[in-house]
Parts: C-alpha cells; sequence; structure tokens
C-alpha cells in the first residue's frame, strides 16, 4: 500500500496521493490503502511529541537569547514547528468513512 503514499518531508510522514479518484479505487484496495493509513495515523502523536520537544528547546534558548537578529531566527522556527504540529493535527484528523475520501 507504500505506493499510494508520498513522504511530507516537512511534516516527516506518509501522506496520501492518489493517482485516480478514490471511487476510482476497488473496495479491496481502498480497505488496504485506510489500514495503511491507520498506522501512519498511529505515529503522527508521536512526531507531534518530537516537535513540542525541539519547540521547548528553542524556547528555552530564547529567554536566554540577548541577539536580536538570534531571536527572531528562534521566533520563526518556533512558528514554522508550530505549524507542523498543527498540519500534523489535520492529518491526525482526517476522516476515514470510505464515503468521505475527498480529505485525501
Amino acid at each position: 500500500m507504500k505506493e499510494f503514499f508520498t513522504l511530507n518531508e516537512r511534516l516527516g510522514i506518509l501522506v496520501p496521493s492518489f493517482e485516480y479518484e478514490w471511487e476510482m479505487y476497488d473496495k479491496e484496495t481502498q480497505q488496504g490503502i485506510l489500514l495503511y493509513w491507520e498506522k501512519i495515523k498511529g505515529h503522527i502523536p508521536d512526531r507531534m511529541a518530537e516537535l513540542e520537544k525541539i519547540i521547548n528547546r528553542k524556547q528555552d534558548a530564547l529567554s536566554n537569547e540577548s541577539d536580536f537578529n538570534h531571536s527572531c531566527r528562534l521566533n520563526s522556527e518556533i512558528a514554522e514547528l508550530a505549524s507542523q504540529i498543527n498540519d500534523l493535527w489535520l492529518w491526525y484528523r482526517t476522516n476515514q468513512n470510505l464515503s468521505d475520501k475527498r480529505h485525501f
């Protein structure tokens, strides 16, 4: 089923990537894709926790930073990591009902 997914390097997870409309896949393929997606989804909270740890380290560094330019860079990096967590939440909460696959 891995052929139906591509690595999103920004998020660090595989995400659905279909060549055809969902309805064009037979029910067995759809079920296989959904099972594979559930396995991927199971790792999303771990990925979010990794990003949160990085954010915490950067916030600690920011609280001790006196250089304005470096503070700005740290703030930007923290914002990007927070954006990644938000996107991971969206993927995690993607509906898995066969009747509603347009989220992919």
